[in-house]
């Protein structure tokens, strides 16, 4: 059987303890790496321990979901290409999963049962409800603890573009699945080209890579900026300005306004997703013939066109 792995990304802008949890969910507890634990080769572009305390301040506030939105519709996008798939999937992980915004929309008789990781623990401890037995497990996305050839599905939604070793990760997406199949998010610094060849380095085929808009409506840039900080989306880069004056501020929110405004007066915000899906190769999968093993030339399937041609005037 072949697994399948679905990424979506996002531009726009050994054996862990085990607790009991709620509803039927089992919550594993796993360290996350130290901060700015990145292996050798990566660009150490985004700070990961910052992008932690934002994700969990924005779980902590009294109503997460008000900014829940994009990433629900996202999450819904992802569950709908999943179910596409003409296909069950026993074990399945959702990468960078935040509150579960793709489990809550999958159902058991697709999804046997589904490991959720996220570096903030507040977004594990707040995370939906779902018909799917969990386990929800403490991880950075750049050090997922499990072994090669676990899981039949993997999934991951609007996490991986704030990830610094990209190529990696994916590799290690790979390594996770049993047969395969993958969906993820990319970063603003990945050019949509570079996103089949990121998923054949990473062992997948069968590729397919897409793209969605979503356009929201702000009352202005202000009101933008607060969603984004409200998401957990806030800049992490190491090279991000510390703070911002206030007539800055006001300029660009002028210039946006004057720019970019609709006829009600709100302003546009198009967030741009990349879906990338992906399978790992496995014993099941149709392989091309060997060169040489074919028993028709090209030019014989021309007389096929003519023997038909005369059958049909008979």
């Amino acid at each position: 059987m072949l697994r399948l792995v679905v990424l979506c990304r996002l531009t726009r802008l050994g054996g862990p303890a085990v607790s009991a949890g709620c509803g039927g969910r089992r919550e594993v507890a796993s360290g996350v790496p130290p901060s700015g634990s990145t292996s050798p080769r990566a660009l150490n572009i985004f700070d990961r321990e910052l992008k932690r305390k934002q994700k969990n301040w924005a779980a902590r506030q009294p109503e997460p979901m008000k900014f829940d939105y994009l990433k629900e519709e996202v999450g819904s996008r992802i569950a709908d290409r999943v179910y596409d798939i003409a296909r069950d999937f026993p074990l399945a992980l959702d990468v960078g999963c935040g509150r579960g915004y793709i489990a809550q929309h999958l159902n058991k008789e697709t999804v046997g049962k589904i490991f959720q990781t996220d570096i903030a623990e507040h977004a594990l401890k707040n995370s939906s409800e779902t018909d799917i037995p969990t386990v929800n497990i403490l991880a950075d996305e750049e050090f997922l603890p499990f072994q090669e050839n676990t899981f039949d599905l993997v999934v991951s939604s609007l996490s991986l573009h704030w990830v610094n070793d990209l190529p990696r990760a994916l590799e290690q997406l790979a390594e996770t699945e049993r047969e395969g199949g993958f969906s993820p998010h990319i970063s603003p610094f990945t050019a949509v080209n570079d996103l089949g060849h990121l998923l054949g380095r990473a062992g997948f085929n069968t590729l397919t890579v897409d793209t969605d808009e979503i356009q929201v409506n702000y009352p202005g840039m202000f009101e933008l900026m607060e969603d984004l900080k409200g998401m957990g989306e806030s800049n992490c880069s190491w090279n991000r300005k510390a703070l911002l004056h206030r007539d800055t501020m006001l300029a660009a929110a002028a210039v946006y306004r004057e720019m970019y405004r609709n006829e009600d007066g709100s302003i546009p915000a198009t967030y741009q997703i990349y879906h990338m899906i992906g399978w790992k190769y496995h014993d099941s999968q149709a392989r091309p013939a060997e060169r040489g093993s074919a028993t028709v030339s090209f030019g014989e399937l021309a007389k096929l066109n003519d023997v038909m041609s005369q059958g049909k005037k008979e």
